[in-house]
């Protein structure tokens, strides 16, 4: 445990995720679908300095996420949109563009349900920042996607973000800018761009 300590954060760590394929920043605002669950919707944007792209990696409800911690591949967590506090989430409905799984914005002050959760998968034991990794739904067992389909207004030109059953180039991600912790350091005093830590 104490040379984990020493390691980087990932409870409260606040990043951007890239989606490698299409060349966008997952993103939420409080837009609601007009179709599906109604919920807060979920896209992908080209623009690098947008912050409603921040999300917080957060440990479960059932498995508290300590700072200094490394996110394990498998482990499941949850991301939290950071100016709504809403949590990524998936469910049985049907996007609107694609008709693939709505993937949507879900809670209240980062709070919502067992459907917030996903499975970080990687390749080796813990997540690194400059590694590919997939974003498994935890509870229906499809994979956070992008293809290609855009929005018109009021959204225009934002891409579906949505979940699939399959493993493709759709669905992988790559963590970006973001503020990253160190265990001994407080949140205020967080931005670090520079040391020498790979793990999440």
């Amino acid at each position: 445990m104490a040379e984990s300590e020493r390691r980087d954060d990932n409870s409260g760590m606040l990043i951007k995720l890239l989606n490698l394929k299409h060349n966008v920043r997952l993103h939420s605002h409080d837009v609601r679908y007009g179709s599906g669950s109604g919920q807060q919707s979920v896209t992908g944007v080209t623009a690098v300095e947008d912050s409603n792209s921040y999300w917080s990696v957060r440990g479960t409800s059932d498995a508290f996420c300590h700072r200094g911690t490394p996110v394990k591949c498998g482990q499941t967590i949850r991301l939290t949109h950071v100016n709504t506090g809403r949590n990524l989430h998936s469910h049985y409905f049907a996007s609107p563009l694609s008709s693939n799984q709505e993937v949507s914005a879900f809670g209240e002050e980062g709070e919502g349900d067992h459907l917030d959760e996903w499975t970080v998968q990687c390749g080796g034991s813990v997540w690194k920042r400059e590694e590919a990794v997939r974003f498994r739904h935890k509870a229906t067992d499809a994979l956070l996607s992008v293809t290609g389909e855009q929005y018109g207004r009021p959204i225009h030109g934002q891409r579906e973000v949505h979940a699939m059953p399959s493993p493709s180039q759709h669905s992988l991600w790559k963590a970006m800018e973001g503020i990253f912790m160190k265990p001994s350091e407080s949140p205020a005093g967080s931005r670090d761009h520079t040391h020498p830590h790979t793990e999440f």
